[in-house]
């Protein structure tokens, strides 16, 4: 995930409780000399607890260090390089102000959008192999003046600007876009990478497939790719659920990250988005193929979340308490086992170990070292529930698909989100859905899609009320966007999701086989 949010003139305090507000203050000042908004990855000091602790870890965290009689800088690091050593323990509260400087005003709103797919050679169908996405990678960087990102001596991915692209457990290709201001620039930010990789890769006989779920082969027919992070999820995996190897080889998602301007407005969207997900996974759904044949799903893809690893997955019905905020995201996340820690180039394995015990210097191989916010960011990234809170909001429900709907993804929650009236709506519309029915429409979703029966309807009914929400917030917006809406204006409207056009397709035109999909779905 390489959007970093762009901290904005909103600030964030302690009072009773934390709160995201208008206005500055000054860390120190001294700190202007340094320029520090610049460099620190959009990170604004100024919003932070103005504690000489919490001074030094933040600065610790953006490759600052303390000298006696000042400051050095020092160079600042991507967010899983190696941590400058916390001159003093994180406190729970260093972790909620993490959370709350991703607060800012909403001119300073922003869209980040991620996709994946599937790369395969056009001759056999089989995935890419680690040696050819080194050749594209390599290609890619050279040919369009990519940075390139490396893991020991192999390369892993790329970086451009606030672009990146990285490779996903099984070699699915990931971009992880820039923050953009509207949804015209988000898509044409997809257009020009898919150009880019295609440039490449046709030259090399490969192509890729846009879908939620690889459609055809098997756990054994996928490369392992050489990220130590990856090698230690491989082992965890089996131990806590009997999915968590397909998700991570064998499936592939569009998300979008939004902002928030304070933490009651991340509490609005973040409910707002965990009601509706089941309709985005229902609107996107696209992977009803498993081994070459129907799997009985619509969603696969979001099937296999149901038994990952229930300990970092699922709709989090505590969010919908009246106590929620910051910080009880942060006793969550706390408690939510750790898979690895980042030190010396090399991911220390610690799967199923626990983060407080690492703040208490007790880390089991780590004895005596303590985490820096670096450690807590990395975290937060093995945490995968259906909606995610970093310092903005990611909505995680989606299949991945052809390119309309790479658009069509952030246009349905840009549209509801970023619209005052729209986000109301929702929550008038959503305030009585017990837990129990979140529940419900999360589980039968993914096999029955906008026909799950919901109350004294169908969930289309309510989809395409939601997407008449959608469609008026971005009218309201006023950059024309509507017409991202409508690759999914067709689905609400006939109530037939891109999953069930395929199952037709399969039964009647492709002869009950697979192999057209790579046509059909291809970029």
């Amino acid at each position: 995930m390489a959007l970093m949010s762009q901290a904005g003139s909103s600030h964030c305090i302690y009072s009773e409780k934390l709160r995201c507000i208008g206005g500055h203050s000054n860390i120190m000042n001294n700190m202007e000399m340094f320029k520090m908004k610049d460099i620190c990855f959009g990170l604004d000091i100024s919003s932070l607890n103005s504690s000489r602790r919490v001074q030094g870890n933040y600065l610790n965290r953006i490759g600052v260090e303390r000298r006696r009689g000042g400051l050095a800088i020092v160079a600042a690091s991507p967010p899983t390089e190696d941590a400058v050593v916390a001159a003093e323990p994180l406190t729970k509260e260093d972790l909620v102000g993490y959370l709350a400087s991703g607060c800012k005003s909403k001119e300073k709103w922003r869209i980040g959008t991620e996709h994946e797919k599937f790369g395969f050679e056009f001759g056999t169908l089989r995935p890419m192999k680690y040696e050819q996405i080194a050749d594209l990678l390599n290609g890619i960087a050279e040919r369009f003046d990519w940075e390139k990102v490396m893991e020991g001596d192999k390369i892993i991915g790329l970086k451009q600007g606030k672009q990146s692209i990285s490779l996903e457990p099984g070699g699915q290709f990931e971009l992880s876009g820039a923050p953009l201001e509207t949804l015209h620039q988000t898509c044409a930010e997809v257009n020009s990478h898919l150009y880019q990789v295609k440039a490449v890769a046709e030259e090399m006989g490969i192509g890729f497939l846009g879908t939620g779920f690889q459609p055809k082969w098997g756990l054994k027919d996928i490369p392992v790719m050489p990220k130590g992070r990856y090698e230690i999820m491989r082992n965890y995996m089996p131990k806590v659920g009997t999915l968590g190897l397909d998700m991570m080889f064998r499936t592939c998602t569009v998300q979008v990250n939004l902002d928030f301007s304070s933490e009651a407005d991340m509490i609005r969207k973040f409910r707002a988005g965990l009601a509706l997900q089941p309709i985005a996974t229902a609107l996107f759904a696209n992977s009803p193929f498993t081994d070459g044949k129907p799997n009985g799903y619509l969603s696969m893809r979001s099937h296999i979340w149901t038994d990952t690893d229930n300990n970092r997955a699922g709709m989090l019905p505590f969010v919908f308490g009246d106590s929620f905020g910051f910080e009880q995201y942060v006793e969550y996340a706390l408690d939510v086992p750790m898979y690895f820690v980042y030190r010396k180039k090399k991911y220390v394995d610690c799967a199923g170990m626990s983060f407080r015990d690492f703040m208490n210097g007790k880390l089991p191989p780590l004895p005596g070292d303590y985490p820096t916010l670096n450690d807590w960011e990395n975290h937060l990234t093995t945490i995968f529930p259906e909606v995610r809170l970093k310092r903005y909001l990611e909505m995680r429900g989606a299949d991945g698909g052809p390119w309309r709907r790479l658009c069509a993804l952030p246009a349905f929650w840009v549209g509801i989100l970023y619209d005052e009236a729209s986000l109301q709506s929702v929550l008038d519309m959503t305030s009585d859905w017990t837990a129990e029915e979140r529940e419900m429409l999360r589980n039968k979703v993914p096999k029955s899609g906008l026909k799950t029966p919901f109350r004294d309807g169908l969930l289309k009914h309510v989809a395409q009320d939601v997407v008449k929400l959608a469609k008026e917030g971005l009218e309201r917006r006023g950059f024309k966007e509507t017409g991202f809406l409508n690759e999914v204006a067709e689905v609400v409207k006939t109530g037939v999701t891109p999953a069930e056009k395929l199952l037709e397709l399969y039964h009647g035109k492709w002869g009950q086989k697979v192999d057209p999909i790579y046509e059909e779905l291809l970029y």
